[in-house]
């Protein structure tokens, strides 16, 4: 008997009463018990192994990352925000580097063309990390908005070592989301990708080409 034979027997078979669910263990796993440098090193392979890139850097001077980074790209057009700490000390870091900041908390019907045709990379900040998937997360708030990491060829964006967690349970446990969810909660796996029918990677389609974390430490690694 094949399966799809099996399967409309079984469903005759109980047609004349209710189809109970099967045995399962719907437990959540959680709390892996990685210490911070396993989920470091899992975060970057899985994010590295789907095109993603990671710089690290020191705290006090993911700026100098940041400059660099955008010369060795060619990038000369960046939009981010401003009242974050992170766009803040972007901003008084790239002021004098001839770098062209273009504001993100604008209306979208302000600066659409520029944002779609002349906006190089976007630059966010994250809320932390998942390293059993290898994903960001991020609440976009109207100085982030969600067009920011969506957009620009390039999404820069900064994360901080000690706030990679274990599972999305975790983060979501720990974080209180069961008690106040934002209007749009992002997961972040790798740059924008889609495959055509004999499955053949593009990147860059429907939305960044490039993601690039720089991933910030408390203390220079040695």
């Amino acid at each position: 008997m094949s399966a799809r034979e099996s399967i409309l027997k079984r469903l005759r078979e109980r047609a004349d009463g209710p189809l109970n669910a099967p045995e399962s263990d719907f437990a959540v796993v959680t709390g892996r018990g990685w210490s911070q440098e396993e989920r470091l090193a899992r975060f970057e392979r899985l994010i590295t192994s789907v095109h993603g890139e990671v710089i690290h850097t020191a705290r006090d001077a993911w700026t100098s990352a940041l400059a660099e980074l955008l010369e060795a790209k060619g990038i000369q057009r960046l939009a981010l925000g401003r009242k974050h700490p992170v766009a803040a000390e972007a901003r008084m870091a790239l002021a004098e580097r001839g770098i062209t900041l273009l504001d993100a908390d604008r209306d979208i019907e302000i600066w659409q063309h520029e944002q779609f045709h002349d906006t190089e990379a976007g630059l966010t900040s994250t809320r932390g990390a998942i390293a059993e998937t290898g994903s960001l997360w991020l609440w976009p708030t109207p100085d982030e908005p969600r067009l920011l990491s969506l957009v620009p060829p390039i999404h820069i964006a900064v994360l901080d070592a000690d706030t990679v967690e274990d599972t999305f349970f975790d983060v979501i446990e720990a974080h209180g989301w069961a008690a106040g969810l934002p209007t749009n909660a992002l997961l972040i796996s790798g740059p924008s990708k889609t495959a055509d029918i004999e499955q053949t990677l593009a990147y860059g389609v429907h939305g960044p080409r490039e993601l690039v974390i720089l991933l910030r430490h408390a203390e220079e690694r040695s």
